[in-house]
């Protein structure tokens, strides 16, 4: 018998990964693809932590995540209708005749939006968990399936943009596809823009810095060509951030990034024309979300309406002369939603998040693969300002993989078993082997004049 570890579990999990990047870019509520996701995600999860692991789970981020679950689970339990008392404007007092019109009421203005989102927050909490129990070189094997994800979408927005500058796809997935293999033209931008450091990584860290030069441009390509200015200008900044960042440790050439940094002046320009072509922010546009939105904060931040319920809520808010046909479905501010969704609590969870990541940042400074990841979740979080990409299933699968790869406390173990370790070769093969200190040294020389010692003495007796 083999005393090879199994791999079926990163297999496992990696196909979760790549089904949800092909089929999780739907943006609409109740989606039979994102329900089948979820239950793949935690099904995977479930048998992940069947079998024992040696690798630990921070406590600060679990916490973290059995909080916001529990918040989640608070907004569909019946409570006293007198906690409510003063909370919330009457409209949204959410009366329901399954618990009594008068003694008790829900948070949640929707319970039904509330428990998908319930569903979703555990799927992704469970296939984040279930990263952090692999070992590191299982969390390496898992970026193929990500990096394949990337190429099918790139592969389906290339052959769109070839055809038309606006092609719709319907009927292959329970919604329209109007980017890549996503439904909306920002999130596909988002999911291209945080591939770019790993694309650098593998570039400058794996010895592939021909074809992550060209995977690059290619990206950088399709960013242009999917028009979203946000995901122009972050793909710009990420781009010149990881190659920075990253290559301070690398062996690449300084001629190559040159010819690397002249090929992003070039796109800059690009961009810059992009952008400059529309307006910014027309009266219908983000800006007026974003105050409609404080004012539902403002009215609501004890307990927030309910999440998954900012359309219902948000509607009542709204100035008369901004009602139109088209109707606001999100703040297209992730942060703003979350707080109106779930009040104080949330804004509370938000900030310990941040800290955690931060805090973070200072442990994984020496390891590219997590300074890679870390740079896609920061401009991930920065996305999420102006639109709301981890509401797609695809994306907040991503998001969860690349958290994991900066919380995976295997990577620092690693690392301090090769600073005790020094690098040999063998018959053309590369070992490690025990470095003796000095500490380690002393006693064992201090034993052989000891011994001499003794001997000396016993001839000189005899």
């Amino acid at each position: 018998m083999s005393d090879r570890p199994s791999e079926w579990d990163k297999y496992l999990l990696g196909s979760v990964l790549f089904i949800s990047l092909l089929f999780g870019g739907g943006t609409a509520n109740g989606l039979y693809t994102d329900t089948l996701i979820e239950i793949a995600a935690i099904v995977s999860a479930a048998a992940v932590f069947s079998q024992t692991s040696g690798q630990r789970v921070p406590h600060s981020v679990l916490w973290l995540l059995i909080f916001a679950v529990a918040l989640v689970i608070l907004q569909i339990v019946p409570l006293p209708a007198a906690i409510f008392s003063g909370l919330r404007p009457e409209l949204l007092l959410a009366d329901s005749g399954l618990v009594g019109e008068t003694r008790f009421r829900f948070v949640s203005v929707g319970i039904g939006r509330t428990i998908e989102c319930l569903l979703y927050l555990v799927a992704a909490a469970a296939f984040f968990l279930s990263v952090l129990r692999l070992r590191v070189e299982q969390v390496h094997g898992l970026l193929p399936f990500f990096f394949m994800g990337v190429i099918c979408n790139g592969l389906a927005g290339a052959i769109q943009y070839s055809l038309s500058d606006d092609i719709a796809i319907e009927g292959l997935l329970p919604f329209t596809i109007n980017a890549g293999l996503f439904a909306n033209e920002n999130h596909f931008a988002a999911l291209l823009f945080v591939s770019i450091p790993f694309v650098v990584y593998y570039g400058l860290f794996r010895g592939h810095l021909l074809s992550g030069s060209l995977g690059l441009v290619t990206l950088l390509l399709l960013l242009l060509a999917a028009g979203s200015r946000a995901g122009v200008l972050i793909g710009l900044a990420i781009t010149v951030l990881s190659i920075v960042f990253l290559s301070a440790r690398s062996k690449a050439s300084g001629f190559g990034i040159l010819l690397i940094f002249i090929a992003l002046s070039v796109y800059t320009m690009g961009a810059w024309t992009k952008i400059d072509a529309e307006a910014v922010d027309p009266d219908f546009g983000r800006g007026e979300f974003a105050r409609t939105t404080v004012e539902g904060i403002k009215e609501n931040w004890a307990t927030g309406v309910g999440f998954g319920n900012f359309q219902k809520a948000y509607q009542i808010y709204e100035k008369e002369e901004m009602i139109f046909k088209q109707y606001v479905n999100h703040a297209h501010n992730e942060y703003l939603e979350i707080a109106f969704e779930g009040g104080a609590l949330a804004i509370l969870l938000m900030v310990l998040y941040f800290v955690i990541l931060l805090m973070a940042f200072n442990r994984i400074r020496r390891d590219p693969l997590q300074k890679a990841a870390f740079l896609s979740v920061s401009f991930l979080l920065i996305h999420s300002l102006v639109d709301y990409p981890l509401r797609t299933e695809a994306l907040a699968m991503t998001f969860a993989f690349m958290n994991a790869i900066i919380f995976h406390k295997g990577f620092a173990d690693r690392l301090a078993q090769k600073n005790e370790l020094i690098e040999i070769d063998h018959n053309g093969d590369k070992l490690f082997v025990p470095i003796e200190t000095s500490s380690q040294r002393k006693p064992r020389l201090t034993s052989r004049r000891a011994k001499h010692k003794h001997e000396r003495a016993r001839y000189k007796h005899e």
